[in-house]
């Protein structure tokens, strides 16, 4: 048994010709997360202040959908969510509706160590955070111009995008959708365990390009979109509607629970078998220190890393990688 982390920055529909200047800064901040969460793991930092300091880095990065990169509402707005579980306590906090937190995972945190609720939503849960004296700023930080252009795009469109989406050209003549890379950033998560088989997950989101105001998707839901118990940590993206009805994350656990699955069985199982194709991706670890990344998009996003000196960081299925 050792440590081991695995974190996500979204999966979706992210084309093979994506272009270095998109790809290049995911990847080095996948690797640069890596990094300091392994360096946290090392250092003997409980699994819970690990999974949440790699996701308060991931929320900070403009090129993820958390945090600073969140993709706006039809109203063009900014509407963020989060989840956090202890995997040995199974406490847990989310939060939803936010619109000026800096770092949702944190009041996420706050709200399961400070209130006797697990989950807080729009005003309250911004009032809850100018109590706890979180950073909070104005809702404009959040409105890049990238994300405006998103929105437009995807108003066009007339759909809401999951994280990704191609976007659709006016020019129908050409076969495939110019892949100038992607019209929306992705959903970010993180799983650790310790030496000791300690679990915590963490799950953090804009939400989906062009959502209703209010939509509420997977990533706060407990036994959706994040997970922890004793015998696993689990932290989903993807199209969240998918995975609430498919309870994903929860149902890795249960698998193993309950049918002694593996990890890595139970993680297969779930993704092939338990959501449409197309519409998710985890990242998961198991009590004794095995780490598993599974999509049905066409990419993921992922690193991962393990005491045994194991470490991946990917975007396409590793037949595909160049």
């Amino acid at each position: 048994m050792g440590w081991a982390i695995a974190l996500h920055g979204g999966a979706g529909d992210i084309p093979l010709s994506l272009p270095l200047e998109r790809r290049e800064p995911r990847e080095a901040a996948l690797r640069h997360c890596l990094q300091i969460g392994v360096a946290a793991l090392q250092t003997k930092r409980p699994p819970l202040d690990v999974v949440e300091l790699v996701v308060r880095e991931l929320e900070n990065n403009p090129n993820f959908n958390a945090g600073r990169g969140s993709v706006l509402t039809t109203d063009g707005t900014v509407e963020m969510e989060a989840c956090i579980m202890d995997g040995n306590t199974k406490k847990c906090g989310a939060v939803s509706g936010l619109t000026t937190v800096v770092n949702p995972i944190s009041l996420a945190r706050l709200v399961m160590e400070k209130t006797p609720h697990i989950y807080l939503a729009f005003d309250g849960a911004e009032a809850f955070a100018r109590e706890q004296g979180v950073e909070t700023v104005d809702a404009s930080h959040f409105i890049t111009p990238e994300n405006i252009e998103r929105l437009k795009q995807a108003k066009e469109a007339n759909r809401v995008q999951i994280d990704y989406t191609q976007p659709i050209t006016k020019d129908m003549k050409k076969e495939t959708p110019t892949a100038d890379g992607d019209s929306q950033i992705g959903t970010v998560g993180c799983v650790a365990v310790d030496t000791h088989g300690n679990l915590a997950a963490a799950t953090s989101t804009g939400g989906l390009v062009n959502k209703m105001v209010g939509r509420i998707g997977d990533t706060p839901i407990v036994g959706a979109g994040n997970y922890a118990n004793s015998l696993c940590a689990v932290s989903a993206t993807g199209k969240g509607e998918a995975i609430i009805r498919g309870t994903v994350a929860r149902d890795v656990a249960a698998l193993m629970e309950y049918k002694g699955l593996s990890l890595e069985e139970a993680a297969t199982y779930v993704i092939s078998e338990c959501a449409p194709r197309g519409t998710a991706g985890l990242v998961a670890v198991s009590a004794t220190g095995e780490v598993t990344m599974q999509f049905n998009t066409t990419g993921m996003f992922r690193a991962c890393a393990s005491e045994d000196g194991y470490s991946e960081i990917g975007i396409w299925p590793n037949s595909m990688q160049n």
